[in-house]
């Protein structure tokens, strides 16, 4: 039970999480649930009629989460999140490889999903936010064999060029992807520091991709 609820988890945060690269020029005053639905429809199609990605091709699966999840995912906040207030007394260049590992194993993480997606489709709930506000949360049911799966993201409107709207966190089943990450990340800084949690994140993407080819 415990396997299946982390093997939907995966799947599904990384058929929403995968948004389109060709999307990023937005607008930015675009509804985030409208973002969503639009992105997410994209993507679903994409990955339906890409037969290398359906066939398992892990190279072309890398290199489209690594395409396309980037520029619509915030990494920074979502790692800062995730390490909680170590963060804060970590040395820049310790923070940047903090960063650095966890996106590779995002990455892999997601690539090692993607493949998995079929037939699921997107219904949106009612978005309760104002026109103004700046973080979101935009809730939505994903639809496909067994019984509907709840997935909610929170979003933020970045400012300045590029600006938009960004996914730093993801809740799948009531559990949120950012704080899963936290409670691992919690143990390893207890017992080995800051450095002991970028070498442990470190060779377990070695690990990863060691696995992948």
């Amino acid at each position: 039970m415990k396997r299946d609820f982390f093997r939907k988890f995966l799947v599904l945060s990384t058929l929403l999480a995968t948004l389109g690269a060709s999307m990023v020029a937005r607008a930015a005053d675009e509804a985030p649930d409208a973002w969503i639905k639009r992105l997410s429809t994209d993507v679903l199609e994409s990955i339906k009629s890409d037969k290398a990605i359906r066939a398992g091709d892990m190279g072309r699966v890398v290199a489209l989460v690594d395409a396309r999840i980037l520029p619509n995912l915030d990494f920074q906040r979502m790692t800062a999140s995730a390490v909680g207030p170590a963060w804060r007394q970590a040395t820049p260049e310790q923070q940047v490889r903090l960063q650095d590992e966890f996106k590779i194993l995002l990455v892999r993480t997601y690539a090692g999903a993607l493949s998995q997606v079929s037939d699921q489709t997107i219904n949106m709930k009612p978005l309760r936010a104002n026109s103004d506000d700046k973080e979101v949360i935009v809730r939505t049911e994903v639809k496909g064999g067994g019984d509907p799966i709840q997935l909610d993201y929170r979003l933020e409107k970045t400012p300045g060029m590029g600006s938009g709207w960004k996914i730093y966190n993801l809740n799948v089943l009531g559990v949120w992807l950012v704080e899963t990450y936290k409670s691992q990340f919690a143990s390893e800084i207890s017992a080995k520091g800051i450095d002991g949690l970028i070498a442990s994140l470190s060779e377990r993407n070695k690990a990863n991709a060691a696995k992948k080819n």
